[in-house]
């Protein structure tokens, strides 16, 4: 029986597993049902909501993978079942949500249990959804509740609009909140100790192997823990300059527009 290099294949998907149109592309496919077939487990670790993903894995034909989402705030099984959730308490939910920002050049959203909330009208982002249909739902925050909310994040038209506010979110809940960066120019407020590294070694504790028989792909700050934790972390070639600088040591790979993962996968894997 040939002897797998990694038991386990993590990976990221904005800018990592999904293609330049934000979905998953056919080799991609057709590459992770290969490393089904030789039981690797399959793990996506994404900022995305697993309304989501669960549509995207849909194309998959795999029964047992499981998805990290929210950057860890939440683990489902393909099934649906719940088997992680750390949610931001209810009262630093809220104060988030009725922080001052400048909504000229930011917006502000929210992952909750029962959906997706925005403060304003952003059609851009539907072509990220395009698969699922999941789509949010314009509030006004001043009168939202803060119950069940995996992440409060805050979204910029440039990354210099951001620095102010992640400048206050830091002071003022630094100690109760994770604060990362999911892209450039996306700022994400999660319950202190979430992240894509911590629900891994929940998901990868109830295993038979440890986290150096894992693999991981990723291109942005919130794949950080996650890339330096695992066995071998990857890191795009159109990752956050800043991922790059964090993790010089990690091997870089090509672009999420050539399928790069897949590429790799096949490569390391003998999947052809």
């Amino acid at each position: 029986m040939q002897q797998l290099p990694f038991r386990a294949v993590v990976s990221d998907m904005d800018g990592t597993l999904l293609n330049g149109n934000h979905v998953i592309g056919d080799f991609t496919i057709k590459t992770l049902e290969k490393l089904v077939q030789k039981n690797v487990d399959i793990i996506l670790a994404t900022g995305r909501n697993h309304t989501d993903v669960s549509s995207i894995l849909s194309k998959v034909n795999t029964e047992h993978a499981v998805m990290i989402t929210s950057n860890g705030a939440r683990v489902h099984d393909l099934q649906g079942n719940l088997l992680l959730s750390n949610s931001l308490p209810e009262a630093i939910a809220v104060e988030i949500m009725h922080m001052p920002f400048d909504t000229k050049n930011v917006c502000l959203n929210s992952y909750q249990d029962d959906g997706w909330f925005i403060n304003t009208e952003v059609p851009s982002l539907r072509k990220y959804h395009q698969d699922s249909g999941f789509m949010y739902e314009v509030v006004d925050f001043k009168h939202h509740h803060g119950r069940g909310t995996e992440k409060v994040f805050f979204i910029g038209r440039t990354a210099r609009d951001l620095a102010p506010l992640e400048q206050q979110l830091r002071s003022r809940f630094g100690n109760t909140v994770n604060i990362t960066y999911s892209t450039p120019v996306c700022l994400e407020v999660m319950n202190k100790n979430v992240s894509k590294a911590t629900a891994l070694a929940q998901v990868i504790a109830q295993r038979d192997y440890g986290l150096n028989n894992c693999i991981a792909f990723g291109d942005g700050m919130n794949d950080v823990e996650m890339l330096s934790e695992v066995g071998k972390g990857c890191v795009m070639g159109n990752a956050d300059p800043r991922l790059k600088q964090a993790c010089p040591q990690l091997e870089q790979i090509g672009s999420h527009q050539h399928e790069a993962v897949a590429s790799y996968l096949r490569a390391i894997f003998g999947a052809y």
